[in-house]
């Protein structure tokens, strides 16, 4: 399988890229598009769409396709995948049904596949995504690989949008299953984020919705512990803050830590909602502010990975939390260039609100400040 990656800040970049990969002969079938709001994604996606190329798109909170991360651009990874071994769904959930939604997904996938792998993008900051992956593991079984990410919206925390041929919406979840009899695909989150402090319980949640732990608001304990100030909805940097410097740590029986930061608050009582569920009377820690060792730990991950499951890839897909890069700064073209160097393959990726895949020693599971590396390989 022969992949290249593209980006651009216009359509007419995009277009203009896009003729040159095919100038030597190369026949892109699939597309991976990460593609800022500010950018007009349907007349990209149309311009694809007139190719014949399947899109698998979501918007985001930055972009890449090698170490320098861009802002406000389009980053596509261009795939000459045979058409028989991947298909693209695209389904919403208005009733947040989402563990039925994802079964029907997955067992549309399974009809046409023995054994499905998935590469998934789900829209609406308040969805759980916990549940989605319930919903494929019912069908799929609990060994299955499936990866993929939130999508954003330039840091707006207002409305994010998944797309593909002809549909877009804000309230859904865009997927590719792949047949694993042909395409191998391995990947792994890794976060790197120490926690601080005692356990604490949660003391009232449902789902992904937290309202209370150790009997308090869990945004007022939040607050408090981080010292953060102006905690109204007047502040427009308060989820920022929140998710990227003090996000809770959802303590497992098995496997690391999965990381849970608020990236919806409920005003009415100061509760907020995560992108994965925070069981109630599970136990949490807050975390400490990043360092250099967050970065060396993800490319450590990666390089196991290549190391024990996965020694060539095709290509690479990378969905790194938008938290990280607000938290490592800089810091952050040193991890990509060290994922990238790895397999030294054609890469393409975003800054996601939300991370889905499986931790070291883990199950599969929703992540925040996490990188999901996914490694693509045609047998």
């Amino acid at each position: 399988m022969k992949a290249k990656s593209i980006k651009g800040k216009s359509t007419e970049e995009i277009q203009s890229a896009f003729e040159q990969s095919m100038a030597d002969g190369f026949k892109p079938t699939l597309a991976i598009c990460f593609i800022s709001k500010s950018l007009d994604r349907i007349a990209i996606s149309n311009l694809l769409d007139a190719e014949g190329v399947s899109i698998f798109g979501c918007t985001t909170n930055g972009e890449f396709i090698d170490e320098e991360p861009e802002k406000e651009s389009a980053a596509i990874l261009l795939l000459d995948m045979n058409k028989d071994h991947f298909q693209i769904y695209f389904d919403e959930y208005p009733e947040k049904n989402y563990r039925e939604v994802a079964k029907g997904i997955a067992q549309k996938a399974k009809a046409n596949y023995a054994v499905p792998a998935f590469l998934i993008g789900i829209s609406d900051a308040s969805s759980d995504g916990e549940e989605i992956l319930r919903g494929i593991e019912e069908v799929a079984g609990s060994a299955v690989n499936a990866f993929g990410g939130g999508a954003g919206d330039d840091y707006a925390f207002s409305e994010t949008f998944v797309f593909t041929n002809g549909k877009d919406s804000s309230n859904a979840m865009v997927c590719i299953a792949v047949d694993e009899e042909y395409i191998q695909i391995k990947g792994i989150a890794t976060c790197g984020w120490r926690a601080v402090g005692t356990d604490k319980l949660v003391t009232k949640s449902e789902g992904n919705h937290v309202y209370t732990v150790d009997n308090l608001p869990v945004l007022d304990l939040t607050a408090k512990y981080g010292g953060i100030e102006n905690v109204t909805p007047e502040n427009n940097s308060l989820l920022i803050e929140i998710a990227a410097n003090f996000p809770l740590q959802l303590q497992r029986e098995k496997g690391d830590p999965i990381m849970r930061p608020g990236l919806m608050v409920d005003w009415n009582d100061r509760s907020f909602y995560t992108s994965g569920t925070v069981p109630q009377g599970s136990k949490v820690r807050f975390s400490l502010p990043p360092d250099f060792d967050v970065m060396e730990k993800v490319i450590k991950g990666v390089e196991n990975l290549k190391a024990t499951a996965m020694p060539e890839a095709d290509a690479l897909v990378v969905f790194s939390c938008a938290g990280r890069i607000l938290s490592l700064g800089p810091l952050m073209n040193q991890e990509l260039e060290g994922i990238k160097n790895v397999w030294n393959v054609p890469m393409a990726g975003m800054f996601s609100n939300a991370e889905l895949g499986r931790a070291t020693g883990g199950n599969l599971e929703m992540h925040n400040l996490t990188t999901c590396t996914i490694a693509l390989k045609e047998k």
